[in-house]
């Protein structure tokens, strides 16, 4: 008789697991809580954290409750993937995208006649140069939430190259993870922490870059070895299953399409660029920050100058052509929204809707088709988005059973009888840990610096390498912890069982956790500027 298959448990499986777990802990830790000490020195307050134990609260039946509340807690990203699913099905549908990754390979393959290029693979540069460009947005300011609605592009992207899914989701997501681990000035991370251990705001940022260096250095190049080997043999992808469902969306032949350019698609043209003129009015100039500095340019003017010329251009050659940049033009305002005016997912997900309606009236769609085009693509996507309020549970049972702080707590008393380098280390263990439960850097770094900044006074160590035990321990986890809404909801879009993401990026999680460590030595024992 044949040994029945061991069958490997669904996402929501395993993510509700960690729930049913952290239930259980509720009812064997300690309930505990940190609140404020208000101390007047000098005539100046000075705000400590002091702990102090609570009841905890068991939880049982609530599990089901935190479900409900999970999705309540991540309602934004949850609206912001069907959102984003709905208006990519839309645009999606004129095979427009088909059309820009089959031009942009057509174009890369005519630059292997230089012979450094062949050398060093055209493939390999087109990989780096998109994972370089998206750890700089994670390193300064922070891209996170934001990558779900690039998947879409590098997937299939990846998929035409010859790589698969994950190849696709490294490019974009995994790279923002790396340049978010190596923070050079990201606001959310470094600029708090910074602010609350009371340092010059991203001082110290000659060493960081240096991380960040490092960091990408190996992390690339373990995405760039793995690529690598599915180009040769496919089969030995993790997820070839899984990518059947993105091979089948590009199967069809683009160069039999029929190229052309609708009444609606110039009518789209003035509506949009009239809007942008409008725009240009309103605001001439914009004050764009990356981190603690700021630069005042006319940047959306120049764009809708460049929009009047290069969409008249593109609509004499195809519409399919004209949607491709209303996809480049979304991703352009999405950076000048989010370095100039504070955008977040509200304002991007309007952003994409906005790009898809416009696509389906460029391509001639009508209104009950772009309606029908939109519920599918939501339809589509919607287990992705499920499963980010599904993993929100699991936060909402640790905080309601009160035990975040206990653990928070316990982890910190460790310290005590370590030296410097083992204190930072033992920092660097705890914040890596406490990611796992707390995803939010800006949580944590609220949570932690307040205690482990005057600890790090008492034995010497710098209030500096704190921030970098905290930096690095807030940014490699959120790429493999199910508590990240940002994770799941990449993973959901892209197809990728969590299993089997956690059996490929675990190596990569161990050598980035070691080199962090490593990275952490110098700040202890060598002299480094602003340290």
């Amino acid at each position: 008789m044949q040994k029945k298959k061991r069958q490997v448990p669904h996402t929501y499986v395993i993510v509700f697991i960690f729930i049913l777990i952290s239930a259980v802990a509720t009812w064997f830790v300690p309930g505990g809580k940190y609140v404020d000490n208000v101390e007047v020195i000098n005539g100046q307050e000075h705000v400590t954290k002091v702990f102090e134990y609570i009841d905890s609260q068991p939880q049982t039946w609530e599990i089901f409750a935190a479900l409900f509340k999970g999705f309540e807690n991540q309602a934004g990203i949850i609206i912001f993937i069907l959102m984003i699913g709905g208006a990519f099905w839309i645009m999606n549908e004129s095979r427009a995208l088909d059309v820009g990754i089959f031009s942009f390979l057509r174009f890369t393959r005519k630059l292997e006649k230089f012979k450094l290029i062949r050398m060093l693979g055209v493939d390999n540069i087109i990989i780096t140069l998109i994972m370089i460009m998206f750890s700089l947005f994670g390193a300064i300011f922070g891209m996170s939430e934001e990558t779900i609605a690039f998947i879409i592009i590098f997937v299939p992207l990846s998929i035409t190259m010859g790589y698969d899914s994950i190849v696709g989701v490294s490019m974009c997501f995994v790279a923002a993870g790396l340049g978010f681990a190596g923070a050079i000035l990201n606001p959310f991370t470094i600029g708090i922490a910074q602010g609350l251990a009371e340092i010059p705001l991203f001082s110290g940022f000659e060493y960081r870059i240096f991380a960040w260096f490092v960091l990408n250095i190996v992390g690339i190049t373990f995405i760039l070895l793995y690529a690598r080997k599915v180009k040769k043999d496919p089969s030995k992808s993790l997820v070839y299953k899984e990518d059947e469902y993105w091979r089948k969306k590009g199967e069809a032949d683009v160069e039999s399409l029929t190229y052309h350019t609708p009444k609606s698609a110039w009518i789209t043209y003035i509506l949009l660029l009239a809007g942008m003129i409008a725009a240009s009015i309103i605001y001439p100039v914009s004050t764009l920050k990356i981190g603690n500095s700021e630069s005042t340019v006319s940047i959306i003017p120049i764009l809708t100058g460049i929009f009047a010329i290069m969409g008249f251009f593109s609509l004499k050659k195809s519409a399919h052509f004209f949607v491709l940049m209303l996809l480049i033009y979304t991703i352009c305002y999405l950076i000048i929204g989010v370095m100039g005016y504070q955008w977040y997912i509200m304002e991007i997900a309007s952003l994409f809707f906005g790009m898809g309606l416009f696509s389906g009236i460029a391509m001639n769609r009508s209104a009950n088709n772009i309606a029908k085009l939109f519920i599918e693509g939501a339809k589509d996507i919607m287990s992705a988005a499920l499963v980010v309020g599904l993993a929100g549970g699991i936060i909402v049972v640790l905080e309601e059973g009160r035990i975040i702080d206990t653990i928070l707590h316990s982890l910190s008393s460790a310290m005590k009888e370590f030296g410097q380098l083992g204190s930072v280390s033992v920092m660097y263990g705890i914040q890596t840990l406490i990611n796992v439960v707390i995803p939010s850097g800006s949580a944590k770094a609220a949570l932690t610096m307040p205690i482990m900044a005057p600890f790090s006074d008492l034995i010497g160590l710098s209030r500096q390498a704190t921030v970098v035990a905290f930096q690095f321990g807030d940014g490699f986890t959120n790429m493999i912890t199910p508590t990240s809404g940002v994770l799941i909801g990449v993973l959901g879009v892209a197809k990728i069982p969590y299993d089997k993401w956690v059996k490929w990026i675990t190596p990569l999680m161990i050598i980035l956790m070691i080199l962090g460590w490593l990275l952490l030595i110098p700040t202890v024992t060598m002299k480094l500027n602003g340290f």
